[in-house]
């Protein structure tokens, strides 16, 4: 599952190709891609069509592209409505030329109004059919502040995504807000830090390398975190993520990739995850011989170094 970082790449991309064009033409090649937009292909079809892509938005793993029918909107007037945007397991939003031949997977295909090297096409692919597209309504939001992370800052933020808590690479994001959920749960870090109600956007992958950075263990309990801890915690998690969008994010395999249909690389800077067996690069330096360790963690693994993060004493989570 693409994390924040992946996602963040793919709206840096469209961002740079999509913004100010009009949607001219929709082609739905597989109804299922579509299954959250209730209403049918027609009415899809019929709110994106002559309409003016605004900008490309994120929080967290959420991505949708503000639209307006009647050009930018002018001053005091928002937009009400956006293309939501799901990546789920394997889907990918890819800008290409209507000379490039289809993908095996293609769902969607958007033409965009066209501009001079830019490509006209943006599709929707999407192999195992988890993800998809449909168009939801605009709400406030109720800290007043951006949406979310976007080219133009807009107090607006679709309606699925606004339950969720910023996320640690959005401008708004307050680490006073952060520590007091965390503060006021009793539950182990890792839990905290995959609940996106108390922060947004880390997934499993970048969870295991924060935490491995920062040197605590998934299992300590927030209630007994002191504040530096949370501040190394929250600026590790920012480390890691801002690496992981230098290296284009991190794929395992060919289902996730950029605008382009490039890969990411930050699977090969992982120092913690999916490296069980393996010697742990901060004990090593030091003359140690520890070895990452795996174990199972709420349906899924965590990687921890037992030497430089040992489990609390308490163990309860």
């Amino acid at each position: 599952m693409p994390e924040l970082p992946e996602v963040e790449v793919v709206r840096r991309g469209l961002a740079k190709w999509v913004r100010g064009r009009t949607i001219t033409a929709v082609e739905v090649l597989d109804p299922r891609s579509i299954r959250r937009h209730v209403l049918g292909t027609e009415d899809f079809v019929g709110n994106l069509e002559h309409a003016v892509v605004l900008d490309v938005v994120r929080r967290g793993k959420f991505l949708w592209m503000p639209l307006s029918m009647d050009g930018y909107p002018g001053e005091g007037t928002l937009p009400k409505v956006a293309l939501m945007a799901h990546l789920g397991m394997s889907g990918q939003l890819l800008m290409q030329d209507p000379d490039v031949p289809d993908e095996k997977h293609l769902k969607v295909r958007i033409t965009l109004s066209p501009v001079e090297g830019m490509p006209e096409q943006l599709r929707f692919v999407d192999q195992r059919i988890f993800g998809g597209l449909f168009v939801t309504s605009l709400v406030p939001t109720a800290d007043s502040g951006p949406g979310g992370l976007g080219e133009t800052p807009l107090p607006e933020i679709a309606e699925e995504a606004s339950h969720i808590a910023r996320d640690p690479l959005d401008p708004f994001f307050s680490f006073d807000a952060f520590y007091r959920k965390i503060k006021n749960r009793k539950t182990g870090l890792k839990r905290a830090l995959l609940d996106q109600g108390v922060i947004s956007g880390i997934g499993n992958i970048y969870a295991d390398e924060a935490l491995w950075q920062s040197q605590l263990h998934y299992a300590r309990a927030t209630d007994t975190l002191r504040r530096g801890d949370a501040e190394r915690l929250i600026s590790a998690v920012k480390d890691v993520m801002n690496a992981a969008l230098a290296a284009g994010g991190t794929s395992f395999d060919s289902l996730y990739v950029n605008v382009n249909g490039d890969s990411g690389y930050f699977a090969r800077s992982l120092n913690a995850y999916g490296r069980a067996g393996e010697y742990c690069g901060r004990c090593a330096a030091k003359g140690l011989q520890s070895m990452i360790k795996r174990e199972q963690f709420m349906n899924r693994s965590s990687y921890t170094c037992p030497v430089c993060q040992p489990r609390p004493r308490n163990g309860r989570w």
